[in-house]
């Protein structure tokens, strides 16, 4: 697997790619020439997307390099593939001293959501991850026995995290932000936008961070990807929430998607009722973790837990292809 490495030299004009989301309907010429504006770089090991519209050039330029920057700054904390990030740090030694408040944000954040999913989601899954990519190396799967064994190694409980020092209470513990770190990535570049006067554009991390519209538009048309032909199955109208899907065909370990990457730490099995889900939230952190921990505890308590929860919606697709979602949920 290949290092996600960051490059400023690595901008092109936007390209379609292989986002997990589509929104290529949302980018057509509905402003003037020189008022739209796109850039794009590899990190997180994705393509990290901006389409932001403003009628100066070096104004637009100037903010998505301060966006890129913060993007930049979240993969050296963050990335598995940066042997010198923190959370690499962290993963070889158990412990990492003065770590940057924001990898102790994404990490609280990360472990009050598993408190509120009771173990659905958990960010020290990287061990089970790990197991069953060196089986798809060998085309095989893992046997219950050695499944066991590695969750021993796993437990959102038996982190610590403080403001001076994050270790774990079990030793071979290793953690993941993969279902994090894009969507607080996407959170700062927006932030960084805003502060320079951009008043609408559309952020692609991973996940989508929506800011205004286009003009002529009173929302970000985004497709979401059919989980098992090209194309999309729905399409949403994003405006002043981000969106986030997470599905089993993004990366499987057997030809009928019954085991992916999304796998249930309570079990080290993946689960079964579901093909996709879709979260829309009021920041990309949330509509990150979301997406994976929505998946994970299947329809029925995944719908529960949105509906109690203030302005985030669902969308989910069964193994059938069957779609439903909650009321407030961005259909158009």
């Amino acid at each position: 697997m290949s290092s996600p490495m960051f490059n400023r030299r690595n901008f092109l004009t936007l390209g379609t790619g292989m986002a997990t989301l589509m929104a290529q309907d949302a980018l057509q010429g509905s402003v003037a020439p020189g008022q739209k504006h796109f850039r794009w770089a590899k990190a997180l090991g994705t393509k990290v997307k901006f389409t932001v519209f403003h009628h100066e050039e070096k104004r637009a330029n100037r903010a998505i390099d301060a966006a890129l920057d913060k993007i930049e700054h979240v993969e050296q904390l963050m990335s598995l593939y940066r042997t010198d990030s923190q959370l690499s740090l962290l993963n070889r030694q158990g412990s990492l001293r003065n770590p940057h408040p924001d990898l102790v944000t994404a990490l609280k954040k990360s472990i009050d959501l598993s408190r509120r999913t009771g173990g659905a989601f958990d960010v020290t899954v990287q061990p089970l991850w790990k197991l069953y990519a060196r089986h798809a190396d060998l085309r095989t799967l893992p046997t219950e026995a050695e499944i066991g064994k590695v969750r021993q190694r796993m437990g959102w409980e038996y982190i610590r995290v403080e403001p001076e020092i994050i270790y774990f209470d079990r030793p071979g513990m290793q953690v993941t932000l993969n279902g994090v770190a894009q969507g607080l990535a996407a959170d700062l570049a927006r932030q960084a936008l805003e502060e320079r006067g951009i008043e609408n554009a559309l952020i692609d991390a991973g996940e989508f961070n929506a800011i205004g519209s286009p003009e002529q538009r009173d929302s970000w048309h985004i497709g979401v990807q059919h989980p098992r032909q090209l194309g999309s199955i729905a399409k949403t109208g994003l405006q002043g929430r981000c969106l986030s899907t997470s599905g089993d065909y993004a990366s499987k370990f057997s030809d009928d998607y019954s085991h992916h990457h999304l796998l249930d730490p309570r079990t080290g099995l993946s689960p079964v009722k579901l093909s996709a889900v879709s979260v829309a939230a009021p920041t990309a952190l949330e509509a990150d973790s979301l997406s994976t921990a929505l998946f994970v505890l299947g329809p029925e308590k995944a719908k529960e837990m949105v509906e109690s929860m203030d302005l985030v919606d669902a969308l989910f697709v069964s193994k059938s292809g069957d779609i439903t979602a909650t009321d407030g949920f961005p259909l158009i």
